[in-house]
């Protein structure tokens, strides 16, 4: 597998540090994003794939190795499009091509939408917009979000088996998927192991958008867009959800690949080869 060089970068206008990892290469930009608790090696078995291409891969606020947001702060998801455009700066980089998966995804979307200049190609895993909740439970969902809303004791697992084995309980996540994301995601304590990713991202929203504001937002996203969706359909993911989504998006490729929602880890080659070939096919495409 090449090398990665990692490297930090700082957000100009939060002045907070993100960490990540540079692979670089001769061929297009692409900064890659991670999914909900997850960390830049979710990308670390398609490395190999994506080979050639300047490869960028941050960690976002209170996950991996960087540093959670402020204490009074909470992880509201339209913060971590303010990220991507700050890394995006803080690289020089006036465009990219997006990659995202999961949370990541949803965010690639809606920085896509609301930033067309930015963003050369869109390419998203199992995540196109974001979760979103119907008009009528906006209330209910600020009374849950509130309640919730408290510190309460990090588990320590007595090694590092057992913190993995708790990673992957009643998800679709293998084992080999969550030993890579350990590498960057466990930290050995007093007693134990830690999962270090900030516990105020398990508390939560008070607010999401509605459907109607996703399909918004998707209707807007001009750049080329390649769909990754797993096959069986993720739990994750209710039925019928992504195709109307998929269907808003004016420009968009749609692969199925055999695997669980992080279908990227385990089906490494065929998902980055159609991303690699999605990304030099339309990289001159927009100039």
């Amino acid at each position: 597998m090449p090398s990665t060089t990692p490297i930090e970068l700082t957000l100009p206008a939060t002045g907070a540090r993100i960490a990540g990892l540079h692979r670089p290469g001769p061929g297009p930009r692409v900064l890659a994003l991670h999914g909900w608790l997850d960390n830049v090696l979710t990308w670390a078995p398609a490395f190999e794939a994506l080979d050639g291409l300047d490869l960028v891969c941050i960690d976002f606020p209170g996950h991996g190795e960087s540093p959670p947001r402020p204490h009074a702060a909470r992880y509201h998801f339209d913060d971590y499009v303010f990220d991507v455009l700050g890394a995006l700066d803080a690289l020089g980089w006036d465009q990219a091509h997006l990659l995202g998966h999961s949370l990541g995804g949803a965010v690639a979307s809606v920085t896509a939408a609301a930033c067309p200049a930015r963003v050369r190609t869109l390419n998203v895993v199992e995540g196109l917009g974001p979760l979103s909740a119907p008009s009528t439970r906006t209330a209910a969902n600020w009374r849950h979000a509130l309640a919730r809303q408290r510190p309460r004791p990090r588990r320590i697992h007595p090694d590092r088996a057992a913190a993995i084995g708790a990673r992957v309980h009643d998800s679709d996540l293998p084992v080999e998927a969550a030993e890579r994301l350990a590498e960057r995601g466990l930290t050995e304590v007093d007693g134990g192991w830690q999962w270090r990713h900030d516990q105020r991202l398990t508390w939560p929203s008070t607010q999401r958008y509605t459907e109607p504001q996703v399909l918004d937002l998707l209707a807007a996203i001009e750049a080329p867009t390649l769909c990754v969706l797993a096959t069986p359909r993720s739990r994750l993911l209710p039925d019928g959800l992504m195709e109307r989504r998929a269907a808003a998006v004016r420009c968009l490729e749609r692969v199925d690949v055999e695997g669980g929602h992080h279908v990227h880890m385990q089906a490494a080659e065929p998902v980055s080869r159609r991303i690699k070939d999605h990304i030099h096919a339309h990289e001159h495409l927009r100039d």
